[in-house]
This record gives structure tokens, sequence and C-alpha cells, in this order.
């Protein structure tokens, strides 16, 4: 493999990337559990924080939040940007570390996809040749 090519592949994360990375995500989820977050269009609403993902400098993360059931947490991501600061301070505190780390929000769409995925599966014509395919057709040994 050339440098060119491994530069290109995006690395695995390190065990200490991941470690602090779900540190921050109990930070936030435990901020967003108590309604510690004081903007008016956040208040009263569950936000849940599925993933955090950072950076290997440790110094950028990236929290994918969703609303359980809710397919509007789009709407949110400008109070979430508001609250980040505030946020950053919260997960500095907690954790301690050398340099908080810039958070920004993304809306995780990845239960929305399975949702789908799954509707799909569950369709007459898709679940008749999925039985289909794991069915032993007569004369044969299974």
């Amino acid at each position: 493999m050339t440098k060119a090519t491994a530069a290109n592949q995006a690395k695995a994360p390190t065990q200490r990337q991941l470690r602090v990375a779900e540190e921050i995500r109990h930070v936030l989820a435990g901020v967003f559990l108590r309604g510690e977050v004081r903007d008016h269009e956040l208040v009263d609403v569950l936000i849940t924080v599925t993933e955090v993902r950072i950076g290997p400098d440790l110094k950028r993360a990236t929290a994918f939040v969703t609303r359980l059931g809710r397919s509007d947490v789009a709407e949110k991501l400008p109070a979430l940007r508001r609250a980040a600061p505030y946020l950053r301070g919260v997960v500095a505190k907690e954790l301690r570390l050398r340099v908080a780390p810039d958070i920004s929000f993304q809306a995780d769409t990845s239960i929305d996809y399975a949702m789908h995925v799954d509707g799909l599966l569950r369709q007459p014509d898709v679940a008749r040749d999925l039985g289909k395919a794991g069915a032993v057709e007569p004369g044969e040994r299974a």
C-alpha cells in the first residue's frame, strides 16, 4: 500500500478516543436528562445522545443526537449549537481534560434508517422471498 492510499483511508479510533468519547456521551446525556440546559427551545425536550466521535487530537467532538419516537431533532440543532459553549464547560469540569473539546451536534438518522429497513423486510413480498430462501425444496436434503 502506498503512502497516498494509506493517507486517504480513515484510521480506526484509538482506545483513548473511544474512552473519552464515551465519557463525553455520558456527561452530555446526564445534562440533558437533568434538564440543565436553559435554552427556551430545549425546555422539556428529551434529547438522547446516541454516539460521540472525537478527533485524534481530542479537540473536536461530534455528538449524534436524536429524540426517540420523534424525527424533529433537526429543528433543535440550532438551540444545541447555542448551548455548545455551556456544554463544553460542563464536559471540561466533569472530565478534567487538558483541553476541553469543541462540541458540534448532528442529527442521528441511523435509527430512522433501521426502522425503514425493518419496514421493508416486513413487506409481504419480501417476507415471502425471504421465506423461500430459507425453506427446503421438496426432494432436497437439509
